[in-house]
């Protein structure tokens, strides 16, 4: 939309509410709730997730190619490992947000063998899945 001078204009844009009802699997062999993204709110600029984290389940590893990721942790405790060799970790628990730039491979791992962890995760990424890069730590 546009006003007179040109310049968009977003007050008569409608909001869109998500109730996510049935989870995907996704590239990091993760199940999520998809929640915003370019595909079900028509986002141009984000995406915005719950991932839950079966008990002692670990993500696959990988990267987003020229995104930023947060997650803010609603439960558990995960482990993620991040660098070229995934030798670097950070453990965060409920409260916890977590920043991780663009292009940095990781993993994430709950520590639990008996409770799912979960987390919100978003991206200036409106297509989700597309820019989720597999990360093989031993190339050949």
């Amino acid at each position: 939309m546009s006003n007179s001078n040109g310049k968009s204009d977003h007050n008569n844009a409608d909001l869109i509410t998500i109730r996510p009802e049935c989870r995907v699997m996704t590239c990091q062999k993760l199940p999520y709730f998809v929640g915003i993204s370019g595909a079900t709110a028509g986002a141009t600029g984000l995406s915005m997730h719950l991932v839950v984290i079966p008990p002692g389940a670990i993500a696959a590893p990988h990267f987003h190619q020229g995104f930023e990721t947060g997650i803010y942790v609603l439960e558990g405790q995960v482990e993620t490992r991040y660098g070229t060799k995934l030798e670097k970790s950070s453990i965060n628990q409920a409260g916890d947000f977590l920043f991780i730039p663009p292009g940095v491979p990781h993993t994430a791992i709950n520590l639990s063998q008996t409770e799912s962890a979960r987390a919100i995760v978003s991206r200036n990424d409106p297509n989700e899945q597309e820019n989720v890069v597999p990360y093989n730590i031993h190339p050949n």
